[in-house]
């Protein structure tokens, strides 16, 4: 079966690590950023909207073959999904302090997601260069 499709390639490890990374990122934005000793706040309730569009992009990464255009989705995913969690946690540390909140799960997944999708990214990037001239 593999030798009647030897004109499509297969899909790299990038390209998994891409959909696996979008998953942590999707499942992330749903859990809660913040945990209070009055409740939780969901990711969703806030910047983890934003996440959860670009998680959808990342999938979207992860199916294409072109590994530019997945390098281009994975980038934009691992940006947003590093960028609004680090904002989150620097905006409370200015209003509250570090006193009375915690991290929540959420927030440590999604900037975990956009840590692996900036290296899938990256070696998604590494496979395009190394390519024939295909393009």
């Amino acid at each position: 079966m593999s030798e009647a499709r030897t004109g499509t390639p297969r899909r790299t490890p990038a390209s998994r690590h891409l959909l696996g990374a979008s998953a942590m990122v999707l499942v992330g934005a749903f859990l809660p950023w913040i945990s209070t000793g009055v409740g939780n706040i969901a990711g969703i309730r806030g910047a983890g909207l934003w996440t959860m569009y670009a998680a959808v992009l990342g999938v979207a990464g992860a199916i294409l073959r072109s590994p530019g255009l997945a390098a281009l989705h994975a980038g934009l995913l691992a940006a947003v999904a590093t960028a609004l969690p680090l904002w989150q946690v620097l905006n409370l540390v200015s209003k509250v302090g570090l006193s009375g909140w915690v991290p929540g799960v959420g927030l440590v997944l999604t900037l975990g997601g956009g840590v692996v999708a900036g290296f899938a990214a990256v070696s998604l990037l590494r496979t395009y260069r190394a390519q024939p001239e295909q393009r």
